[in-house]
């Protein structure tokens, strides 16, 4: 799945409770995350419900380093703002992470207005957490 696919099919959807179980299912597309992975490191702070978020960073054939996530949380509307997250964010270089404004892109799809100011500052602290490991990362490659 790509943003603009998310974004077409946002489009088709006009009545805000097809948008929320839109989003509830793209939580069910996301990859399992290990027992293991749903640790206090990967907790992300800053959340009312509770979110992990695990990374991975591997080599592109470029040797550019590359982050991976696996993400999940107990809450299904936060699983698919994490699915979104993961589509715009996961296994891009820390280069294209720090390009990407990902609240845009939400505020795009009109999340602005259909957030509580819980989950707005969740989605802010997993995006910042994001964004921080692509700074650490690129400062490990300098």
């Amino acid at each position: 799945m790509t943003i603009d696919e998310i974004r077409d099919n946002f489009a088709l959807l006009d009545e805000w409770d097809d948008r929320y179980r839109y989003v509830i299912e793209l939580g069910r597309t996301l990859d399992p995350m290990p027992e293991a992975e749903h640790s206090t490191a990967n907790k992300v702070q800053g959340c009312a419900s509770q979110v992990w978020l695990s990374k991975q960073i591997d080599r592109k054939q470029s040797g550019e380093p590359s982050l991976n996530y696996l993400g999940d949380s107990d809450a299904h509307i936060v699983r698919g703002l994490i699915a979104i997250l993961l589509t715009l964010y996961s296994g891009h270089t820390p280069q294209q992470i720090l390009a990407t404004d990902a609240p845009a892109v939400f505020d795009e799809l009109g999340f602005r207005e259909h957030l509580t100011p819980q989950r707005s500052n969740g989605l802010r602290a997993m995006v910042e957490r994001i964004r921080a490991d692509a700074r650490e990362a690129l400062a490990a490659t300098s």
